[in-house]
């Protein structure tokens, strides 16, 4: 376990357990003074942990205990550092679904906090999938309080135009033949990292959906959405292509335990050009957005 100090913040590269045992590529960032709340970091689909290193730092910097990770399939739960254990070289043939990525990872990842931080409040922040997934967990009763940024029901035909018809091609004749070709998603095709080959097949049969996930029979987990009763605010950025306010409101509605409170930011509003679907986590909003979100994590005191 390389442990470094980073400023005023400990960070250590760190490996846990899935619900199933699987062990995740995870990293961790310590404040060197007073603990006063958890936060859990949940990635986007085809995102490495790596993106969320400085809004982590930036947390922990300000008391909060901070961990990201990988799930299985994608950066470090995949690739050289935990190889010895049960890591995929390659990842034809490797199972992993979306859904299991839910119900293994991030309920393994809920798990963990609160057995080493169950003394302090937990916040979960999720970004597109990460949000999504909150609702899957059978253990989100865990969670004081939920940041959702920039998740959604991502039915195409909600995504803004002309995006919609870009998301359609990409995902239907391109996405699904390279992946049925090859045994899984290449990230160079245009999604981001490598995906396991039932994680996007079970995306793009969402994304083609009517009420996205919802609309999924075999989707034992959303039962769970109504398990959530903490405090959630969702991040709903406006030139977000993706993330449209009927997406982020589809989402919103199924946490029927809950009353989410749904923000929508203009780039104005950071004073900034563009923001996006990833913009969020840039550094350049350390005192606009990033403020904003810990000021409404530390109020929960």
């Amino acid at each position: 376990m390389a442990q470094a100090a980073l400023d005023d913040v400990f960070i250590d590269d760190i490996a846990f357990p899935a619900a199933d045992g699987y062990l995740l590529g995870a990293t961790l960032f310590l404040p060197r003074g007073a603990k006063r709340h958890a936060v859990l970091i949940n990635s986007a689909t085809a995102v490495p942990r790596r993106i969320y290193r400085g809004f982590a730092g930036y947390l922990a910097r300000r008391g909060c205990t901070v961990l990201t990770y990988d799930y299985r399939g994608t950066g470090a739960s995949r690739q050289k550092a935990l190889v010895g254990y049960n890591q995929p070289k390659s990842l034809v043939g490797f199972k992993a679904s979306m859904s299991d990525w839910a119900a293994l990872d991030v309920t393994g990842a809920v798990d963990w906090m609160r057995e080493r931080y169950g003394n302090l409040p937990l916040t979960y922040v999720g970004h597109s999938f990460g949000g999504q997934a909150l609702g899957l967990i059978p253990n989100n009763r865990e969670v004081s309080r939920a940041l959702l940024i920039a998740a959604q029901a991502g039915y195409w035909k909600l995504m803004a135009a002309p995006e919609r018809y870009r998301v359609y091609v990409l995902l239907n004749f391109v996405g699904i033949p390279l992946t049925r070709l090859l045994g899984y998603a290449p990230g160079w095709s245009g999604f981001g990292e490598d995906l396991p080959k039932d994680v996007f097949l079970q995306w793009v049969s969402w994304v083609m959906s009517k009420r996205y996930m919802f609309d999924d029979p075999n989707l034992k987990g959303v039962k769970n959405f109504a398990g959530f009763h903490g405090a959630m605010r969702a991040l709903c950025l406006a030139d977000d292509p993706w993330a449209t306010l009927p997406t982020v409101e589809l989402l919103c509605s199924e946490f029927v335990s809950a009353k989410p409170e749904i923000l929508t930011i203009a780039p104005a509003d950071a004073g900034v050009a563009k923001i996006g679907h990833f913009g969020f986590f840039r550094p350049e909003h350390r005192d606009t957005l990033w403020r904003g979100a810990a000021e409404w994590i530390e109020a929960w005191e």
